[in-house]
């Protein structure tokens, strides 16, 4: 689904963007008029193949590489959009890693990584999309949270410690940026059957998609479709928002 074109030509950037829910997403803003920048850390090849479904779509393309746990490769992908194009007008965090264990078996480092890539990395680019957006009077941020950030989850304390926080993270910005026209909003999608999860095994996805209302997956197009609409001017009067795209898994949270 594409969203009304009178925001046609407006920069975006999507982190995360080489498969799953952020390649989506960038196909989904494509389609609504957007240039966008398909922020890649580890994948290259996928965000290769990205830039060749937003092109098809009938969009501007171009790939930057953006470790968003790192400050100043955060910022030299943001420079690499301003010098192309311009600056970032439509921001979605989407760049996610898992490592997951058990409590007391995870090390340090598992709890690091994660929450450096899931929670720090969106902090960095939210704080280098702000300027440009303030000074604008508008802006779109969208960050890519989890069901597990909401009810918890076991063998992914980091992970979910990482995306409950971005629920405080998300609704402090849209506080602090909603009287410059600035929207901050965060999606907790359920089990989405994506290559993130594929390592999990048949028989784990059957019960996932067994504990969801609707008895099922969902989809990386469902995610975008939601992402699009809060990046879209139709929802200029929505900030702030937790938006379950879950199946009803978090139903009351």
């Amino acid at each position: 689904m594409s969203y009304a074109r009178e925001s046609e030509g407006r920069v975006a950037l999507v982190t995360g963007a080489s498969r799953g829910i952020g390649r989506a997403t960038a196909l989904a803003l494509a389609q609504s008029g957007h240039r966008v920048a398909v922020g890649w850390s580890r994948d290259e090849e996928g965000a290769a193949k990205t830039v060749v479904e937003v092109e098809a779509a009938g969009a501007e393309a171009l790939a930057v590489r953006a470790d968003v746990g790192a400050p100043a490769a955060v910022d030299a992908a943001f420079e690499s959009v301003e010098s192309r194009w311009a600056p970032v007008e439509v921001l979605v965090n989407a760049a996610g890693v898992t490592r997951d264990g058990l409590l007391l078996r995870m090390g340090d480092d598992q709890w690091a990584e994660v929450l450096r890539t899931n929670l720090d990395g969106t902090f960095h680019c939210v704080r280098r999309a702000s300027a440009g957006m303030v000074r604008a009077r508008w802006g779109r941020i969208v960050n890519v949270g989890s069901a597990a950030g909401l009810l918890g989850s076991a063998g992914q304390v980091n992970y979910a410690t990482a995306k409950a926080g971005l629920v405080g993270l998300t609704r402090s910005v849209a506080r602090e940026l909603a009287s410059r026209g600035v929207t901050c909003n965060l999606v907790t999608p359920g089990p989405i059957a994506t290559a993130m999860l594929d390592s999990v095994g048949d028989d784990r996805r059957r019960e996932l998609a067994e504990a969801v209302p609707l008895g099922r997956l969902g989809t990386a197009d469902e995610v975008a479709a939601a992402i699009a609409f809060l990046c879209s001017d139709a929802a200029a009067y929505v900030t702030g928002a937790v938006v379950p795209v879950d199946g009803g898994l978090g139903m009351g949270h």
